[in-house]
């Protein structure tokens, strides 16, 4: 199956970093998910109940993301995974990218970034 609801570049601020320093103040994340899910019922009932309501699935991204300081966006990404597994009933499996744009090396780069994929 290749329906998918996709979320692109939500935005959030949270407490991400190897160190303690880092952790410790809020930086900018970009977090991107695609749900895989038959949307056939869906699209020909035009039935949000047979859907993933974007709202929803943006609000579970964001306070996921936000719960808690993370050591890695390997941390958040799995944490993002499992709750929308979790919470979206008709999702059979997600994939979720984080992105952080003010990663602290020295040198020249546009962010630092996962991609993860899970599937019930």
């Amino acid at each position: 199956m290749s329906d998918r609801v996709v979320l692109h570049n939500m935005e959030f601020e949270a407490h991400v970093g190897a160190g303690d320093g880092e952790r410790a103040e809020l930086q900018v994340i970009e977090v991107d998910i695609e749900m895989l899910l038959d949307l056939r019922e869906a699209g020909t009932h035009d039935d949000l109940e047979l859907t993933v309501d974007y709202g929803a699935a943006f609000e579970r991204c964001r306070a996921v993301a936000t719960s808690q300081p993370f050591h890695l966006l390997e941390g958040i990404a799995e944490a993002v995974a499992a709750d929308l597994l979790a919470t979206f009933a008709p999702v059979t499996a997600v994939t979720v990218r984080v992105r952080k744009p003010g990663v602290p090396i020295d040198g020249v780069l546009e962010y630092a970034g996962v991609e993860i994929q899970r599937a019930r």
